[in-house]
């Protein structure tokens, strides 16, 4: 009897006649959505409301197996989600909802891996001081068998240059996916202000921000989420791995862009400079701060090489996309506007990155 080839493939066709199916108009289905144990990985679930919420904050506290996603033991499980942020389903439609969740132990203590309490007090601290954020999030897109997108099978593509901001069927690969992550996010009001293809063939970015304080984290969580989810209906893989292909090919990162109300007006480029000093006085808390892993998953990019720096030296510059902090040539002329940290991993957890870019230059 011959092997059946097993697929996880659907027919998306039948799905949709599902989706057009109405329901009640007093009901809505609520997608929570969460940050688990590895700090990386997001979960979420749904229900039912009996009722057309406006805000998270009418949202009800729920719980989940804290055991199965690596922030409970199984003798004591239930792990609790607070709702904080709310957006519109962009999968779903009508009146549903998705949120983005706090997660808290059964003593009501905020879990390992929720980092957005502590960088809430930072931001509600340094309010006065408006401080805006830009993320540039770098992934890459795989095939259902983790090889990159778009990429022979036996052997490479050929080498860098012609995929940036490229066109053409052999040049770039899923812009489909990308598209419709955009069009997803923009949707749901996320802050998303562009996208590109990147240097890597399979790479992509996008941007999200300016947004204040605390919004940056949630926004691009969120986005994040998103990502992973119009990736599941294309079938492919989304990786946030800063160096997913060993070799002379480009690694991913989430470069950050920062200013102060001081910063961005007349004169500002002096509190740059002040900023940039501070900054060179962190390194290592710094780095240690910027991936998961404590400065391991960056010592895999932060090379020196493929546009990055060291990751043992900080250095700054004006349109140098070789050092740890760049001022855009446009702040330079000006005299006024932000800086980029091009240190942080595309694993990075935003919620840290923000905290800790302004605990350095504002607190």
């Amino acid at each position: 009897m011959p092997q059946l080839l097993s697929s996880a493939a659907t027919n998306k066709t039948m799905f949709d006649r599902y989706m057009r199916l109405t329901i009640p108009d007093d009901k809505c289905q609520v997608m929570y959505v969460w940050i688990d144990g590895t700090g990386e990985t997001l979960r979420s679930k749904t229900r039912t409301l009996d009722f057309i919420p406006k805000q998270a904050s009418e949202l009800p506290i729920w719980n989940f197996d804290g055991s199965s996603t690596g922030q409970a033991e199984g003798s004591n499980s239930d792990v609790y989600l607070h709702p904080t942020t709310m957006y519109r389903d962009p999968f779903r439609l009508g009146n549903n909802k998705i949120v983005l969740c706090e997660t808290f132990k059964y003593n009501k203590q905020p879990t390992a891996t929720n980092r957005r309490r502590t960088c809430l007090a930072v931001m509600t601290q340094a309010k006065d001081l408006h401080p805006w954020f830009g993320m540039e999030q770098e992934y890459t897109i795989l095939d259902v068998d983790n090889h990159p997108f778009g990429w022979p099978k036996n052997g490479y593509p050929g080498p860098q240059g012609p995929y940036y901001c490229g066109v053409g069927a052999n040049r770039v690969f899923g812009r489909d996916v990308v598209e419709s992550h955009y069009r997803a996010c923009l949707y749901s009001a996320i802050e998303i202000s562009g996208t590109n293809a990147e240097v890597m063939p399979a790479q992509w970015e996008f941007q999200v921000g300016p947004c204040e304080g605390i919004t940056m984290g949630d926004d691009l969580w969120m986005a994040r989420y998103f990502l992973q989810r119009v990736a599941e209906d294309f079938n492919v893989i989304v990786t946030l791995d800063p160096k997913p292909i060993k070799g002379d090919w480009n690694g991913a990162g989430m470069h950050t862009n920062f200013s102060t109300e001081a910063m961005r007006n007349k004169g500002g480029l002096v509190e740059i400079e002040k900023a940039i000093e501070l900054l060179s006085k962190t390194h290592k808390a710094h780095i240690e701060a910027y991936d998961p892993h404590g400065g391991k998953d960056n010592e895999r990019r932060l090379t020196g090489s493929h546009e990055t720096s060291s990751m043992h030296d900080f250095s700054a510059g004006v349109a140098n996309r070789g050092a740890s902090i760049r001022i855009p040539r446009t702040c330079a002329e000006e005299g006024m506007g932000y800086l980029e940290d091009r240190r942080p991993s595309s694993n990075a957890d935003p919620y840290v990155v923000s905290e800790i870019l302004v605990r350095t230059m504002c607190l």
